[in-house]
Parts: structure tokens; C-alpha cells; sequence
């Protein structure tokens, strides 16, 4: 795991079209922007791990060649 110190306002990229920038800080929360191409899914990670577990719930229904790929987790831009 990279760790970096960044202050309100400063930036980390990540490849070529993904920013993350430092938005606020307010004692223990820190608020993020994130910039990141449409075809990028960008989800908290607790709300991932909810969906992750509902299509796994649903998968042995799906069994009619539906498709189950995290029960739509992409159409959602951000959680």
C-alpha cells in the first residue's frame, strides 16, 4: 500500500485519467473528488462489498443466462 500525505486543494493521479483530489478535511473525515473516465466504476468500498454480496446471493438464480456481473454495480456513477 502507497501512503502519501496530502494537504486540502493538492491532487494524486492515478495512470493516465484517473484524479483524486483532497477536498476538505474536517477532523476525522476527508472529503475526495474523484475525476475518472465513465467506464471507470468508483464506489465506497463498504457499498461494493454490499453488491459484490447480493449478485453472489442472486447468482444461482441467474442460472437462465441472465447476466449476474455484480448485480449492475456499474450503472451508478458514484456511491
Amino acid at each position: 500500500m502507497l501512503v502519501l500525505t496530502r494537504k486540502v486543494n493538492q491532487e494524486i493521479i492515478i495512470g493516465d485519467d484517473i484524479r483524486i483530489t483532497v477536498v476538505a478535511v474536517a477532523g476525522d473525515h476527508v472529503k475526495l473528488g474523484i475525476t475518472a473516465p465513465r467506464s471507470v466504476p468508483v464506489h465506497r468500498f463498504e457499498i461494493y462489498r454490499e453488491r459484490l454480496a447480493e449478485a453472489a446471493d442472486t447468482a444461482p438464480r441467474a442460472a437462465n443466462g441472465a447476466s449476474s456481473r455484480l448485480g449492475g454495480v456499474g450503472s451508478p456513477r458514484i456511491s
